[in-house]
């Protein structure tokens, strides 16, 4: 057991990734328990910013933190963030949890502060790696950690706000920005492998400077609170984004589940950005979008990711375990019955309780099958 804890401190991907599962598992349901007066307990925050706080920045970040300072290692050549500086790395993480939740009577200025220390200590160590081996194409990248902090910070300082809905724009960027890149290479790979034509996949460069500038657009309408400017922006930025998805032939890898959730969760921000027009216009409820953009794209994607990752990152084949597939599936059931609880179309108790179940089974599924392979030795031999 012990070699076991000591491995998830080897490498970034192991400690965070365990650790956006679990929280992700926990946290819905004391959300849900707190919401439902079933604990007496509440949150130091204000019950409705924790939950906005832990979905968006407490569970996302770990996933992000994990990913990122993982591939930087890779990018750079560089030895990777281990051992005692990581677990510290971790603790802030995990104080900010912990802090946010239970009131020590601390006040809550230090809470916040706490919370606002995770990712820049990420981006240092990013950062430093990148601006060494002078990758200018992965600037764009610690570019959205920064602006995904300073959203953070709004949605602490500000909870009144849209900082949760900008968020929830420089979250898509970062998807469409890391997704752009795996997602149309690693479906050309597979089919490749397959011996079909790789070549059916298509991006384009220009097209895919045009949906990242077109969703920070988007997310700076939202803070300016024209509505008008946001429906425009929405509704075309959508478009380009439905675009692109066709030009990669997601249902060309169907019968692969690591490549399909990819595709799936990618096809969730044009139409999450659909619905944040039609809010806006008043035809929908002006809050379902942030359910279909957390539920279908965020999160799918970061199951996505994690499991592939995992994978590879461990000197494994890239075989889905078993029931996996299941938890992929489930996680798009699980966004539409929060959207369509979220539209009134389900009554709200039964949405809620269905959603939360559905979701603790999806990261349940994950910590099941992928806590042995993230506290086991890579099965190649290499360190890390």
């Amino acid at each position: 057991m012990d070699n076991q804890i000591q491995r998830l401190s080897e490498y970034p991907f192991r400690i965070f990734f365990v650790s956006t599962a679990a929280w992700a598992l926990l946290a819905i349901p004391l959300w849900i328990l707190t919401l439902q007066g079933s604990l007496s307990h509440a949150p130091t925050l204000d019950l409705l910013v924790w939950h906005r706080h832990e979905m968006l920045f407490g569970m996302v970040n770990t996933g992000i933190a994990g990913f990122l300072m993982t591939a930087a290692c890779v990018w750079t050549q560089s030895d990777r963030l281990h051992g005692l500086p990581l677990v510290l790395l971790w603790s802030v993480w995990g104080a900010g949890r912990v802090l946010s939740y239970m009131d020590f009577g601390v006040p809550q200025a230090l809470v916040v502060a706490v919370n606002l220390m995770f990712l820049p200590l990420v981006l240092l160590d990013t950062g430093i790696r990148i601006w060494k081996a002078r990758q200018r194409r992965q600037y764009i990248l610690l570019l959205l950690l920064a602006l995904l902090w300073v959203t953070e910070a709004g949605v602490l300082l500000d909870p009144q706000g849209p900082w949760h809905e900008t968020a929830i724009l420089v979250l898509f960027t970062l998807m469409a920005v890391v997704g752009g890149r795996i997602t149309p290479a690693f479906s050309s790979s597979w089919l490749t492998g397959q011996g079909r034509k790789g070549q059916q996949v298509h991006t384009n460069a220009k097209l895919d400077l045009v949906a990242i500038v077109l969703l920070l657009l988007v997310g700076c309408s939202l803070l300016t609170r024209l509505d008008t400017l946001t429906i425009w922006l929405s509704m075309g930025t959508a478009a380009v984004h439905l675009f692109r998805l066709v030009l990669w032939r997601g249902w060309l890898v169907r019968a692969e589940p690591l490549l399909w959730v990819l595709h799936l969760s990618m096809l969730w921000i044009p139409l999450s950005l659909i619905l944040l027009a039609t809010g806006r216009m008043g035809l929908t409820g002006i809050q379902i979008w942030v359910h279909a953009a957390g539920v279908g794209a965020v999160a799918s994607l970061i199951l996505g990711v994690m499991a592939r990752v995992s994978l590879g990152h461990t000197g494994r084949p890239l075989i889905l375990p078993h029931h996996m597939g299941v938890a992929f599936v489930l996680i798009q059931v699980c966004a539409v019955i929060r959207v369509a609880t979220a539209a009134a179309l389900l009554p709200w108790q039964l949405g809620i309780f269905l959603s939360g179940a559905i979701w603790v089974i999806c990261f349940g599924l994950f910590l099941w099958r992928y806590s042995p392979i993230l506290t086991a030795p890579r099965a190649d031999g290499k360190p890390g």
